[in-house]
């Protein structure tokens, strides 16, 4: 149980800090952060591997790339459907 909290948490600040870089947010506040993390993460880590330091079961590195990606692809698509 702990171990999920942890990973929650962490994917919670990859988000928030792919968010800060990008200077975007994803909808929903802290859930948008969380799976922002997590998606990027998965993303991250299947296209650049187990680089980096491992936290809260998250390879940091392609998991802050993936979750960049993923805002920027989300907040493209956004952009698309408000015009």
């Amino acid at each position: 149980m702990f171990s999920f909290i942890w990973s929650l948490i962490v994917g919670g600040i990859i988000g928030w800090i792919a968010g800060l870089i990008v200077s975007k947010d994803l909808p929903g506040g802290i859930i948008g952060n969380i799976l922002a993390g997590f998606i990027g993460a998965w993303l991250g880590t299947a296209i650049f591997g187990s680089l980096g330091p491992e936290i809260g079961g998250f390879y940091i590195i392609p998991a802050l790339i993936g979750a960049i990606i993923l805002i920027l692809v989300v907040s493209f698509i956004l952009r698309l459907f408000r015009r």
